[in-house]
């Protein structure tokens, strides 16, 4: 989209990603940092040496950050490549924002160049802002350090980023800057699934040596001791947490599970079960195993594999496929659970076995759906749709196992309503306020 004047002076061109804001409406001929437009929004963010600022659009949150030109598309380069064609957990880049920025040298501002995404003309030399869409439902780590729920989720955080830093490494990527502040979590299920928000040293490589990946996890431990030492200066690292037993523990963690998903197996030919057994260990950890090299000595007396492909999301796939429900993999794995369940009630009450798509179409319809009408707007932004049912999942199996009995499912949801969600805090837009 363009939008231009008579005067090449405020020209403003904007390239953008389709179903996004223009963002005419911002301020853009003064410098970020000083910015008070209606719109800006505030949230909690990480440890930056970029000004970074917020914006909403009706309910949609958008982050800021103040870079240069080149670092401001080649970051919007690579957050495209992790989470379009990688599909990894990242923020979603929407454009690059060139030639307005005000010269930290002179004080003095330049005229509108450009909105543009990374096919844009090159802009000032003076800067550019990236824009983000913010992560709904996310958590810093410091706001999880500082709940009430600290201690359950203190190790499910450190595991959650030790899963992301192995996927980005299983498809060649370097983080280059690993830390708590670059990181932002979601629940999943009673574990946490990590994204990624700062991918300006980022590179993507064919594949990574040895050395260059345990040089990516050797930053990632300096960056992450380096945010817990500053949790451990404000009181909000618990007494008995160590930052450096916890850096042990990372190490420790990333090389089991790398060694899961990529080590080479021998085993002798009568004990071919043993694939079955390396797929089904895989699934559990919640990947895909998508090839499998299996080389046979020359006497045939020993066979060796080796996953080729590996990817995350085993159970996040099937229940897309099911149900078209895309959320994170202990998520899914729950609602598998749960629709697995309800066709085995359907069984027993009806007296026939529903094909397995029948039952997630009624186990949607029936089940799931349902739930979700009957939470009031203002109820909303409590918790994301699939962790509000699982988290209701579990204050139903509480109340019968209470009562001794089965109770109706819509007493059962109104109270869940009344009783658990409606005492939540809201954790759609987390702000500092809340840590």
């Amino acid at each position: 989209m363009d939008s231009s004047d008579s005067s090449p002076a405020t020209r403003l061109r904007i390239v953008s990603r389709v179903s996004q804001p223009d963002f005419l409406d911002l301020p853009w001929q003064e410098p970020l940092i000083d910015w008070t437009h209606p719109r800006m929004a505030t949230v909690t963010r990480g440890i930056s040496r970029h000004t970074v600022r917020f914006v909403r659009y009706d309910e949609r949150i958008f982050a800021l950050k103040e870079t240069e030109d080149r670092p401001a598309d080649r970051e919007y380069r690579m957050l495209t490549l992790l989470h379009d064609d990688f599909g990894l957990p990242t923020v979603r880049p929407v454009a690059v924002v060139k030639g307005r920025l005000t010269s930290r040298v002179t004080g003095r501002s330049t005229a509108p160049a450009s909105v543009a995404g990374p096919e844009a003309e090159p802009g000032s030399p003076l800067g550019a802002v990236l824009i983000t869409r913010y992560l709904d439902f996310s958590l810093p780590y410091r706001y999880l350090f500082s709940s009430e729920e600290s201690e359950h989720y203190r190790q499910r955080l450190l595991d959650a980023l030790v899963v992301l830093l192995v996927r980005l490494h299983l498809h060649g990527v370097v983080w280059g800057d690993c830390s708590l502040s670059n990181t932002l979590f979601r629940r999943d299920a009673g574990s946490l699934a990590a994204y990624l928000v700062d991918a300006e040293t980022s590179e993507s490589r064919p594949s990574l040596s040895e050395e260059l990946r345990l040089h990516d996890l050797d930053v990632g431990c300096t960056n992450i001791a380096g945010g817990l030492l500053d949790l451990q200066a404000d009181g909000r690292l618990p007494v008995e947490v160590d930052p450096w037993t916890v850096i042990d523990s990372i190490r420790t963690r990333y090389t089991q599970l790398w060694s899961e998903l990529t080590q080479v197996e021998e085993f002798d030919p009568s004990e071919r079960f043993r694939i079955d057994r390396r797929i089904a260990r895989v699934n559990e950890l919640g990947f895909d195993i998508g090839e499998m090299a299996i080389e046979r000595s020359a006497d045939g007396s020993r066979l060796w594999i080796k996953p080729v492909v590996v990817e995350e999301g085993h159970h996040h796939r099937l229940l897309l496929r099911l149900t078209g429900l895309s959320v994170q993999e202990n998520q899914a794995r729950r609602l598998l659970g749960a629709m697995t369940a309800f066709g085995a009630w359907l069984e027993a009450t009806e007296g026939r076995r529903q094909p397995t798509g029948v039952r997630a179409y009624r186990w949607l319809s029936e089940r799931y759906e349902p739930l979700l009408e009957l939470v009031p707007n203002d109820l909303a932004d409590r918790l994301e749709p699939a962790e509000l049912y699982i988290r209701y999942l579990d204050y139903r199996a509480d109340a019968h196992a209470d009562a001794g009995h089965d109770i109706d499912e819509q007493l059962s949801r109104d109270a869940f309503i009344e009783s658990v969600l409606a005492q939540l805090p809201s954790e759609r837009h987390i702000s500092d306020d809340d840590g």
